[in-house]
């Protein structure tokens, strides 16, 4: 089986701040670097794909070109949506693939017991994705939030709204039944032949995850059990989050009497 990897790395992660999430760096690498090196260490992996972002790709190739050329790794540009972006990477991709597996640039906590267990899935079933059961309970809340303010007149009057603690309260409507809820995650692996034609066909530009593409189609997608530290750095909380997972270390600080 010929196996290929799309990375999608054309998000703008307003989330996560006005840095590039993806060049963060984690144990001496970029973040995204982190993610791509693990499929290069793979040996049944044919070919590598990522998608750098579309308004900004002279950037992206600067900053990771030199790195992911290095690897072998196949560079295109991306769309406006994540689905656009994916089918960029399809048309670049060998006629002679079997699987596709797309995984998420900002998730480089995966392991090799994740993606065998999603390639070992994919004999059977002809798309498959890793996910996890929700554990919490679950509320379905008013889209609405009521925001409650700790107002201080006098430095209102200075400073303005700027200077207010506030929080943001949404009502809750009802408590949805979690038994049969699952949480996404990457991998997500796809025969070639079914995931081209899913994205090939029209209305797919609002999917926020490749299963959904395929699930548009009309072709059943299967969950097999993902892993609890595969999570994605959206923010700069789970950015430290992942270097405590991948035995990171912050930088130290010097001590008191060697600072001056």
């Amino acid at each position: 089986m010929k196996i290929a990897v799309i990375v999608p790395a054309a998000g703008e992660s307003t989330r996560f701040g006005s840095k590039d999430k993806l060049a963060e760096d984690i144990g001496g690498r970029p973040l995204l670097l982190r993610t791509v090196e693990f499929f290069t260490k793979r040996e049944d992996i044919a070919e590598i794909i990522v998608v750098g972002p579309k308004k900004s790709m002279d950037i992206f190739n600067d900053r990771f070109g030199p790195a992911l050329s290095f690897h072998g790794v196949n560079i295109v540009s991306g769309g406006t949506t994540r689905a656009e972006s994916v089918k960029n990477a399809l048309e670049t991709l060998s006629p002679d693939c079997d699987l596709v597996v797309v995984h998420d640039a900002a998730r480089p906590a995966i392991t090799n017991q994740l993606l065998d267990r999603v390639l070992l899935a994919s004999k059977e079933f002809s798309a498959v994705a890793a996910a996890l059961p929700i554990q919490g309970t679950l509320k379905r809340v008013d889209k609405t939030p009521t925001s409650v303010a700790d107002k201080d007149a006098i430095a209102d009057s200075i400073l303005g709204d700027a200077s207010q603690t506030k929080v943001e309260g949404f009502r809750i409507i009802e408590t949805v039944d979690r038994m049969s809820m699952w949480e996404m995650q990457t991998p997500q692996c796809f025969h070639a032949t079914i995931f081209q034609r899913a994205y090939d066909a029209d209305g797919i530009s609002s999917c926020t995850d490749d299963a959904q593409v395929v699930e548009k189609f009309g072709d059943p997608v299967h969950v097999v059990a993902g892993d609890s530290r595969n999570i994605k750095v959206t923010t700069q909380a789970d950015l430290q989050l992942m270097k405590a997972i991948l035995g990171v270390k912050g930088a130290t600080e010097k001590p008191a009497h060697k600072r001056f």
